[in-house]
């Protein structure tokens, strides 16, 4: 009779673990070295190729012993590497050891947060650190968050909440600039076509706003941005915020991105209005250094979260509520929850505001340091000065067709990881810096690939 496989919690866990994570941690390694950049080589197909040459039958007719070393070493050796200094392209951070390491806990225990009696502490300790993160937003002891998968969950959950409160003929309006997951969500839950108000120069128009929500019937429900994907670039949140109290509009704020300002003394003056929305949408696997998901929805007034309760009496039973088991089906919309919550307590704990809104203040300041290295450069132009930790530029006199070839043969070298945006009808390269380790010498060293790469 076989052995059945060993199990990562119980009282043998941490010893049927502790040379599994040697395995792990060796094949990241040898990975990492194969790779050799911040991306594998060659292109789509050739990556793809040798992935399936080195894992081969996924489903054996026996198991394959070496399989862990197998997967990772091929994960390693075909990844992003977000953590590399030439990996800029998209708002996908480097992860933090810590928080990485408190996931493996996380992992390891299970627990699902649709009941009490499944996940005892970890309940407790996500009201702890919602409410921690919510008083961050709004301030005062009122208001709550969700954990969520991320932004597009909780701009889900937000237009889901402002329906509930305004009703089915609630009219969303959103800038030009917004988050694709917004008018999506509007989709998804069977609101009316958005308003969409033009953002000329990359954030909403007050006026157009002002004018949209004097001519169309209400209710509304405006949808205004921190921290845009393309520029990330902040919308004027003081004005909205007044023209949505002066129109009886109900405010939704995706800050995303920008939301970790909020832990920098010296950049949080940018999200200034961001409290008087109602629902506020937050990334700690943004600017938070979280791995992949780490998102919240902030909300002001926590009686909105009535609309989310459900009975599942094998999971809530009312005599089981009513003896003080708490209820955790109104906390979101799935059922099974991991507990995101357990990486984001240790790492609120372990750094602090102070040290989380240093590594915000780096990151910040490395953007503005590639923005004047840009800027210096006779042969590239600059967008702008970068509002978060975006940098936009292109190679001067250099066609569209430039620009996309030159991102994409980088790509398919594996030497740098670029991002793309199409802003006032132009191509422009992205870099979006989120790793607090990239020094001055690699955005040189970034610049000058990109312009050894342009075609002439």
């Amino acid at each position: 009779m076989r052995t059945p496989p060993s199990l990562a919690s119980g009282p043998e866990g941490p010893h049927a673990l502790r040379p599994l994570l040697d395995t792990v941690l060796d094949a990241l390694s040898e990975g990492t070295r194969a790779r050799g950049g911040p991306l594998p080589r060659g292109g789509p197909k050739a990556v793809a190729a040798r992935m399936r040459d080195a894992v081969g039958d996924v489903l054996p007719a026996d198991g394959d012993p070496n399989a862990l070393h197998t997967v990772v070493h091929a994960l390693a050796a075909t990844a992003a590497d977000p953590a590399a200094p030439l990996c800029t392209a998209h708002l996908h951070c480097p992860p933090l050891a810590l928080a990485t390491a408190a996931d493996l806990a996380a992992s390891t225990l299970n627990p699902s947060l649709d009941s009490w009696d499944q996940a005892p502490g970890a309940s407790e300790l996500e009201a702890l650190v919602t409410g921690a993160l919510a008083r961050e937003v709004f301030g005062g002891a009122i208001p709550t968050a969700l954990i969520t998968t991320g932004g597009t969950e909780s701009n889900q959950l937000a237009l889901l909440l402002a329906r509930e409160a305004h009703g089915a003929g609630l009219r969303l309006v959103h800038g030009a600039n917004a988050h694709h997951s917004v008018p999506r969500a509007a989709w998804l839950l069977g609101l009316a076509e958005p308003v969409v108000v033009p953002a000329p120069a990359g954030v909403l128009d007050v006026a157009a706003l002002d004018e949209a929500l004097t001519e169309l019937p209400g209710p509304h429900l405006v949808a205004a941005t921190a921290g845009t994907t393309d520029a990330g670039l902040i919308d004027p949140l003081p004005e909205i915020a007044e023209l949505c109290a002066a129109h009886g509009a109900r405010l939704h704020i995706d800050a995303a991105y920008g939301g970790g300002l909020l832990f920098s003394d010296r950049y949080r003056e940018r999200l200034a209005g961001l409290d008087a929305a109602d629902t506020v949408t937050l990334d700690l696997h943004k600017l938070g250094w979280q791995p992949v998901a780490a998102g919240l929805l902030a909300v002001r007034d926590p009686r909105d979260l009535a609309v989310l309760h459900h009975r599942a009496d094998y999971l809530n039973a009312d005599d089981d509520t009513e003896a003080g088991l708490p209820d955790l089906l109104g906390r979101s919309l799935r059922t099974s929850r991991r507990p995101d919550v357990v990486k984001i307590a240790v790492t609120l704990m372990a750094l602090g505001r102070s040290g989380l809104g240093g590594l915000v203040e780096q990151v910040c300041d490395r953007a503005r340091e590639f923005a004047d290295l840009v800027h210096g450069h006779p042969g590239f132009e600059l967008y702008d000065p970068p509002t978060i930790s975006t940098v936009l530029f292109r190679p001067a006199h250099a066609g569209d067709d430039a620009v996309a070839a030159v991102r994409r043969r980088l790509l398919t070298d594996g030497r740098a990881v670029l991002g793309r945006a199409r802003i006032d009808g132009r191509l422009w390269l992205k870099t979006t810096l989120l790793n607090p380790h990239t020094r001055p010498d690699d955005l040189a060293a970034l610049l000058k690939l990109v312009e050894g790469n342009t075609p002439g």
